[in-house]
């Protein structure tokens, strides 16, 4: 692991700061977010995926081209991040193509988050999000340690083979459902038998879906809840549009990859709730994984019919939510102008180097 103290050094000898992000995932709204606080920017891609960044050319400063993703940890890319000053923003693309080894080991570039924190959003991890939530004594859904328990419909939550990055998640109602469409899964390449094994088998609950949004760093005054966002899934989502009768007629392989997002907004008397979680979780991280939670987080939940609020879903690092950045009312409530993830990073960002506390809001 990287000590904190190197890090520490190297944001101390920083003269300026500019904001560096992977290009994919959240990397606009990041790099949007740094614009309105007139930050520099620098945006890291893959050869063949740069095109995007290019195309909105006032968002990024530089555009580094790499072979390969995983090219971001050379010495030589290193090197260069330090010697402009950059803070790297991570989002799920980071942690997915670097691997959490690298960024805990060799990644020596000061990084706007808590990097011993991430790996925690894998449900294989010892103290992992499930652990943190129960910490927190915020609800989760029911988990199914034993697949042969399953007696109520429940979703087994895998990675995909070959893209390591989506989840091949699929509903059984069974055992013998699970056996019938894991193995099915299996053969057609989807899964493999190891994932399997690793997976986590959760009930599935009935209710309304929101992810709730928050920020916070150990320079915080408070928790601040950020605003609200659906997710838009393919091919799930427009299947659950279609009449019953239509669903039973046709025979396919549902998936939920995320594709999109969707605004939201909660009835006003549950907000307490909503933002008392935000809280607890906090005050449970930082006992747990000190300095604790430096950025933003987001807490995927359901409400029941009993408006109850069950979390079923952790994201440790900037969530992909940029329909956020003009849709909140809750960031115009508290701060009078409607912004995102992004810019309250900035925000962040640029004040803590005001005040001479970088080296608190960076591991």
């Amino acid at each position: 692991m990287i000590k904190r103290s190197e890090i520490k050094n190297i944001i101390n000898g920083y003269s300026d700061i500019r904001i560096g992000v992977l290009g994919s995932h959240s990397a606009l709204e990041v790099m949007d977010g740094a614009k309105d606080e007139e930050l520099s920017t620098v945006v890291l891609c893959q050869r063949g995926r740069e095109e995007t960044y290019k195309r909105f050319r006032r968002l990024a400063d530089e555009i580094i081209i790499l072979e390969k993703f995983k090219d971001m940890v050379s010495a030589k890319i290193q090197k260069n991040l330090r010697d402009t000053g950059t803070i790297i923003i991570p989002h799920r693309s980071l942690t997915a193509y670097l691997g959490y080894k690298s960024i805990e080991n060799s990644f020596k570039v000061p990084i706007f988050g808590n990097r011993a924190l991430f790996q925690a959003e894998e449900r294989s991890h010892k103290k992992n999000q499930y652990y943190l939530l129960e910490k927190a004594r915020i609800k989760h859904p029911k988990i199914f340690k034993n697949p042969k328990n399953i007696n109520k419909l429940a979703i087994v939550k895998v990675q995909e083979k070959k893209r390591k990055l989506e989840r091949a998640f699929f509903t059984v109602s069974s055992y013998r459902d699970y056996k019938e469409k894991s193995g099915k899964k299996i053969k057609q390449g989807m899964i493999s038998k190891s994932d399997l094994r690793n997976s986590t088998i959760e009930e599935l609950l009935i209710g309304t879906y929101m992810n709730f949004n928050y920020f916070h760093t150990p320079i915080s005054e408070q928790v601040d809840f950020i605003g609200i966002e659906r997710r838009l899934q393919t091919n799930l989502h427009d299947f659950n549009s279609l009449p019953a009768k239509q669903q039973l007629d046709l025979n396919i392989d549902l998936q939920n990859i995320e594709v999109g997002h969707t605004p939201v907004s909660i009835r006003e008397s549950l907000l307490e709730k909503v933002i008392s979680m935000g809280d607890k979780f906090v005050r449970a991280v930082q006992k747990e994984y000190p300095p604790g939670i430096i950025g933003p987080f987001s807490l995927q939940s359901v409400i029941t019919k009993d408006l109850e609020i069950i979390v079923y879903d952790v994201s440790l690092r900037v969530p992909g939510n940029p329909i956020v950045a003009t849709t909140s009312p809750y960031t115009k409530y508290q701060y009078g102008q409607t912004f995102g993830i992004g810019r309250r990073v900035a925000m962040e960002i640029k004040q803590a180097k005001q005040d001479d506390r970088l080296d608190e809001i960076v591991t």
